[in-house]
């Protein structure tokens, strides 16, 4: 059954030529074609309002078929359409007929023999064109649910762990947990400070392996009640929290420091060693509140020492001086 609806483009210099397939059109009960004299006016028409069949002459005065298929397939693609283009012609050279297809035509009306030809390619046109563009809004659909998925998601696909999303969200509520209840809130950063240096040596399977084997070892140091997600490329973060202020210092994470740096983690490759650099940032209520960002940003400046000393280090969130 054919869609009478489909929006239909006919577009020629020659006045009577567009009437004639235009009014073959309508009689078949096509309800939906415009007519446009010049290759500008049928873009302007094609902007105001898409269509699914564009029928053109192929010779043209100042703009011919296959130049108006080049801005079509420009049009489509800013506004994730497609349209079929038929071009009407005289020429029926095999040359001829390959350099319009390399330029993006479709289909092919022959002046000669339109009264017959015409119809049947529309109805073929039809099938085309829907088809091509419901597989258009289904891609784009997916890419928007993949969009929301990735901006909702909590997880790090590749360990499993969860990611630096979470990780704030858990740091947030860890820090108004001790605004409201007392305690002192940690966020400590681990850095693998030869990660870039290992990517060097070994290929992409063995780094991901050797990622998921760093969150098992944290996994296995640290508290059952504590918050581990990777943050980064060669970044782990673990949120904690201390009923107890004087409790939160080094000495509560040192096993982690040793456990990680002290023992080699066994892939595929071998045994590697990774060198971990670690930073404790300390949030007390009696301080005051830092924000997440405070936090991060003394965490990564702390790494950083880290990095240079080979110690476990501790740092506090600078907070905003009083007015």
């Amino acid at each position: 059954m054919p869609n009478l609806n489909l929006p239909i483009l006919v577009v020629d210099d020659a006045k009577f030529s567009s009437m004639v397939v235009a009014r073959t059109l309508r009689k078949a009960g096509y309800r939906d074609v415009r007519l446009a004299n010049n290759a500008l006016d049928a873009l302007q028409f094609m902007e105001d309002r898409p269509v699914s069949v564009l029928i053109a002459d192929w010779l043209m005065p100042e703009m011919d078929g296959l130049e108006l298929t080049a801005r079509v397939r420009q049009i489509d693609e800013q506004e994730n359409h497609y349209t079929y283009v038929m071009l009407l012609t005289a020429r029926e050279s095999v040359e001829a007929l390959a350099e319009a297809f390399d330029s993006g035509v479709d289909d092919f009306i022959y002046k000669s023999d339109m009264s017959k030809q015409l119809l049947p390619r529309i109805f073929a046109a039809d099938r085309m064109a829907d088809r091509q563009n419901t597989l258009l809004r289904a891609n784009a659909l997916l890419i928007e649910n993949n969009r929301e998925l990735e901006s909702s998601n909590i997880i790090d696909l590749e360990t499993g762990l969860c990611n630096n999303r979470y990780a704030r969200e858990r740091l947030e509520r860890s820090i108004r947990h001790a605004e409201s209840r007392g305690g002192a809130s940690a966020y400590v950063l681990v850095g693998i400070r030869n990660w870039q240096s290992l990517k060097r040596q070994h290929s992409p399977g063995i780094m991901s392996e050797l990622a998921q084997g760093i969150g098992r070892r944290l996994g296995h140091l640290i508290r059952p009640m504590d918050t581990l997600c990777r943050i980064g490329d060669n970044q782990y973060a673990i949120i904690a929290h201390f009923e107890n202020p004087e409790h939160c210092t080094t000495s509560a994470f040192r096993r982690i420091y040793d456990g990680i740096n002290h023992k080699a983690l066994k892939t595929t490759a071998g045994y590697i060693s990774v060198e971990a650099g670690m930073v404790l940032c300390r949030t007390d209520v009696q301080d005051g509140t830092p924000s997440v960002e405070d936090v991060e940003k003394s965490a990564i400046q702390g790494l950083m020492d880290a990095y240079e000393t080979r110690l476990f280090t501790e740092t506090s969130p600078a907070l905003p001086a009083e007015a």
